[in-house]
């Protein structure tokens, strides 16, 4: 375990041999100490274990500064996710139990329902269950879960509203081939793309976060989990998770966004083309209806993306309101808009609901 150290040779003729052997023993002796303490060392430490590195659970901190405050904000948003989840699956019974509407205008408008319902569900139960009995903590997978399915609905909300752009240019620039373009097997590929497309968009930022280490940092200063938040708590390095996380959703947003553009430019020289102004006035309302959610959807979501990434002097409570805003906006507004500017939305929604009502009371 011990190595001897060497004596010092006395002067003589040979004595520079002597001092060179001297000196290469004294190397020999150090880097054979050095590793045996360094053998000694690493049988006395625990092996190292990487998943102690990887919280068990988050804590979600809420709105910082406005703790006091959640019970009151709790209230309006309560109200906005309870009249989301009544307008959009009042939507989709309406469109699945009349087979009029069995069209890909209306099909397309049950897929952003479903989104609707998905984007808010994913946040606003625990946000509230936070709100009302400061329940903020959440399992590392659950966090991850919810990143997935968060991106995810935000990511197909885009498409489907690209394909509904298109839905209404087939419809509006060539109306007799629309039923042999958009039939339900079109629908029916487009969603799978859908699916397909956000899930390999969106799955890379969960396997990203679940590479990082966090070393014992697990407070996220927000009401749900969201990829940039959980990759600033890790105590590595995280310019994959900044690049990815902007660079692929907002390139596949903005590309979404030049279609949908692209789309109602041709729709417009074809609405003044229309000999009819009768024509002109029924197709413009039913744009002017889609462009309203386009609308409420992507102003949103640029201006968080934009604050989050630019807005530094923006207050941090601030980015957190707009973000739960833009959960709970796009989904309570949608039914409403449809419901409001699409006459054959409203006439069965009508029809259906008043009916059933009148047959409830003659009962």
């Amino acid at each position: 375990m011990y190595l001897k150290l060497p004596i010092i040779p006395s002067a003589g003729p040979d004595a520079p041999c002597k001092h060179l052997t001297f000196l290469l023993c004294c190397m020999t002796y150090f880097v054979y100490s050095r590793l045996i303490v360094h053998r000694f060392k690493v049988q006395l430490m625990p092996p190292f274990n990487l998943t102690s590195l990887t919280p068990a659970t988050f804590i979600l901190a809420g709105i910082p500064g406005m703790e006091k405050s959640h019970i009151w904000i709790s209230i309006p948003f309560c109200s906005m996710y309870l009249a989301a989840l009544l307008g959009n699956g009042a939507l989709l019974f309406i469109v699945s139990t009349e087979r009029s509407l069995h069209q890909p205008m209306y099909l397309l408008l049950s897929m952003l329902a479903v989104t609707d319902l998905m984007l808010s569900t994913t946040t606003v139960p625990k946000m509230l269950a936070l709100f009302w009995f400061s329940a903020g903590e959440i399992s590392f997978g659950a966090c991850l879960t919810q990143v997935f399915f968060l991106h995810f609905a935000s990511s197909a909300e885009s498409m489907i509203l690209m394909a509904m752009a298109f839905d209404r240019f087939v419809a509006i620039c060539y109306p007799l081939r629309y039923a042999a373009v958009l039939t339900q097997s079109a629908i029916a590929k487009t969603g799978l793309v859908i699916l397909l497309r956000s899930f390999c968009i969106i799955f890379p930022c969960v396997f990203l976060l679940k590479r990082l280490p966090f070393c014992g940092h697990n407070v996220i200063p927000h009401t749900y989990c969201e990829h940039m938040g959980i990759a600033r708590l890790a105590c590595a390095d995280i310019s994959v998770n900044i690049v990815y996380g902007l660079a692929m959703p907002v390139a596949a947003a903005v590309l979404d966004v030049v279609l949908i553009a692209v789309s109602y430019v041709l729709i417009l020289q074809a609405l003044f083309r229309l000999p009819s102004r009768t024509a002109r006035c029924k197709a413009f309302n039913t744009c002017v209806s889609h462009v309203c959610v386009i609308f409420l959807f992507y102003i949103p979501v640029f201006f968080t993306v934009l604050t989050h990434r630019f807005g530094q002097e923006i207050p941090h409570h601030v980015h957190i309101l707009l973000a739960n805003l833009y959960m709970l906006f796009p989904p309570l507004l949608n039914p409403i808009v449809y419901g409001v500017r699409m006459r054959q939305i409203k006439e069965k929604f009508m029809k259906v609901f008043l009916c059933s009502s009148v047959h409830f009371l003659q009962e």
